[in-house]
C-alpha cells in the first residue's frame, strides 16, 4: 500500500511538472484556462462574436488570473525586432471581444512567439486605433475593388481570396 501511494505521488509530481513546463513553453500566465482554441487542453470552443463591432474571433487561450481575463495568442513564426503590428491588432481585437462577451476589460494580452513572449498593454490608445482599423476594414469590404497592400509571396499564398485575386504574387 505504501509503495502504491508513493508511486501515485510520483506520478502526480511528474504530471504537474509536465503541465507547468508546457504552460511556460506556450507563454501562458499562471491562472485558470477558461477558453482554448486548441485541442491540447480540451474541446475547441465556439468563436466570440460582437454584432455591434462586426467582429468575430477565437483567441488561442483565455486565462483567468488575479481577477482578470487575459487573451493569449500563440504564433508559430519567430520574431526578431518585436511583435508585428498585425499581431498586436489581432490581440487587441481579442481584448475587445473579451470585454464585450465576458464583461471584463483585459489590462493586457499576451503574444507568444517561439523565441519570445510579449505582454501588450490594452491601453485606450490601442483600443481606439483598433476600433479605427476595424471600421476601415468594414469600409474596404464594401468597396468593389481593393489593391494588394503588400509584396510578401508567402502571405499572398495563404490568402483566402487568392483564387479570385487578379493581383496575386508568384
Amino acid at each position: 500500500m505504501l509503495y502504491l501511494s508513493g508511486l501515485l505521488f510520483l506520478l502526480a509530481i511528474i504530471l504537474f511538472w509536465t503541465a507547468s513546463r508546457r504552460r511556460r513553453r506556450i507563454g501562458l500566465p499562471s491562472g485558470r484556462i477558461i477558453y482554448s482554441d486548441t485541442n491540447d487542453w480540451g474541446p475547441v470552443e465556439k468563436p466570440f462574436y460582437d454584432r455591434e463591432l462586426g467582429l468575430t474571433g477565437k483567441p488561442d487561450y483565455l486565462v483567468e488570473t488575479k481577477g482578470h481575463v487575459i487573451p493569449v495568442e500563440v504564433k508559430s513564426s519567430r520574431v526578431h525586432e518585436g511583435p508585428y503590428d498585425g499581431h498586436i491588432f489581432q490581440l487587441a481585437a481579442y481584448c475587445l471581444l473579451v470585454q464585450s462577451q465576458i464583461g471584463k476589460r483585459p489590462p493586457y494580452g499576451i503574444l507568444h512567439y517561439p523565441n519570445r513572449t510579449y505582454a501588450i498593454d490594452f491601453t485606450p490608445e490601442l483600443e481606439q486605433s483598433t476600433l479605427e482599423l476595424i471600421e476601415e476594414m468594414h469600409q474596404n469590404e464594401r468597396r468593389k475593388e481593393l489593391s494588394c497592400s503588400h509584396d510578401i509571396v508567402a502571405r499572398c499564398n495563404r490568402c483566402g481570396y487568392r483564387r479570385a485575386c487578379d493581383q496575386k504574387l508568384l
